[in-house]
């Protein structure tokens, strides 16, 4: 277990703050020569990349049907009432988000508004693997439905079998999803990017997933298709005090070190004394583990530190900006108030980063490696576009030519001046 970093000096916060280090410049030939394939090649490509990074010959990458009634009748009945549960809890927030018709006469004459219009075309990413997200089904899908966007895929890795997690399958199915593949990795995000015989082009792409996936999302991003955020390996910052319980901080630190050897989780407090009582049940924790060598490695990545006080811990963590922020103090609520960079904040001892990960309702789409500082997490708004409208009557640009005619002019731009000056003399000389 690593040691107790003890009251650091500001001039050492640069450091504690650091990530773990990957380079994407290594990826990114690679991961271009993939992208350049499929937008060449197109399923014949995907085809190839199956193959060679799945391991299975695949001929139809659309899931028919009869897959979908076969992955229902493999689901128990327990699981099926957890993700229900889960995609009623997400649909009622979500749901929440809404955004009204805003609008108003800034001067008589002058009426503007704004709505909100869907994204009529969006990708959504479903990592496979080890860990099959279930959920990241749920977090996508279920605003991308309340938005109304007209085209939804679905991309996802197959087995060596050919398969997909029949729980993906029956979790998209019950939003409606009907356009899911049988596509996992750097190609399944070409595939969406670019369109091919099989797979529609779409207009932006959400969801995790490895550093190829990532690498590619950030590729496209730069060819005109939107991606939700920049995003990579999970993190999770903790701060609690002597209250805290001790079992329940170590295992919301090893929840998230499971994710990946990359994953980075932070413990800060002003008790040393919860500290060591926390590594300890960290050691007694991952002896169960079935990801243990996962969560050991990711483990190395992350930190224990001991500060002086709630705002020297508070000035901390918003300079990291984590992921995810639990907050197990006795005055959590009043801490949280001085959040400034957190994706989703938990608070108190029965509300684990868990929860977000699955049912309590909010999104666990979530901006990483300080990028908090500046993005939101996935929400309802992720998936519309805002429109504004305007609506001027002689009156109006009456009241508000003359300033533009002197704006344009001060811009040396005189066809915009004139497209009012012309106006202005019509409504005069028609007496308006």
């Amino acid at each position: 277990m690593k040691s107790i970093i003890k009251y650091p000096s500001k001039k050492d916060w640069t450091k504690l703050l650091e990530r773990p280090a990957f380079n994407y410049d290594e990826l990114m030939t690679s991961v271009e020569n993939i992208l350049i394939e499929v937008k060449n090649n197109g399923d014949e490509a995907l085809k190839k990349f199956s193959k060679e990074f799945d391991g299975v010959s695949i001929e139809n990458f659309q899931i028919s049907e009869k897959e979908i009634d076969d992955a229902k009748s493999k689901i128990n009945i327990e699981l099926k009432n957890a993700i229900n549960l889960a995609k009623e809890n997400i649909e009622r927030f979500h749901s929440l988000q809404r955004d009204p018709v805003i609008s108003c006469e800034p001067v008589t004459g002058v009426r503007v508004w704004q709505k909100s219009t869907p994204i009529e075309k969006v990708g959504l990413y479903i990592p496979g693997g080890s860990a099959p997200l279930i959920s990241t089904v749920l977090m996508l899908g279920i605003p991308a439905v309340i938005a109304s966007c007209e085209d939804i895929v679905l991309c996802t890795p197959p087995d060596s079998e050919g398969n997909i997690n029949p729980a993906i399958l029956y979790s998209a199915n019950l939003l409606g999803i009907s356009k899911i593949f049988k596509i996992g990795g750097a190609q399944a995000i070409a595939a969406m990017a670019y369109g091919t015989e099989s797979v529609p082009a779409v207009y932006k792409i959400f969801g995790p997933g490895n550093q190829y996936v990532t690498a590619a999302k950030l590729k496209v991003s730069l060819e005109n298709i939107a991606i939700d955020m920049p995003a990579g390996p999970s993190e999770l910052a903790v701060m609690a005090d002597e209250y805290a319980n001790p079992s329940f901080i170590a295992s919301d630190l090893l929840s998230q070190a499971e994710h990946g050897e990359d994953s980075q989780v932070i413990l800060v407090s002003e008790s040393v004394k919860l500290i060591e009582k926390v590594q300890l049940e960290i050691v007694k924790q991952l002896a169960d583990l079935p990801r243990r060598q996962i969560a050991e490695k990711a483990m190395e990545n992350s930190s224990f530190i001991l500060m002086k006080s709630e705002d020297e811990i508070m000035e901390f963590l918003n300079q990291y900006a984590p992921e995810h922020l639990i907050i197990a103090t006795e005055n959590n609520k009043k801490i949280a108030e001085k959040v400034q960079n957190a994706g989703s904040v938990f608070l108190g001892d029965f509300s684990p980063e868990s929860a977000g990960d699955y049912a309590s309702g909010t999104n666990h789409t979530l901006p990483t490696n300080g990028n908090t500082r500046a993005f939101s997490g996935v929400n309802l708004s992720s998936f519309m576009k805002k429109i504004s409208f305007q609506e001027i009557n002689p009156v109006g640009i009456k009241n508000i030519g003359n300033a533009i005619e002197l704006l344009a002019e001060a811009e040396n731009l005189q066809a915009h001046k004139n497209a009012i000056t012309l106006r202005l003399d019509y409504i005069k000389n028609e007496g308006l």
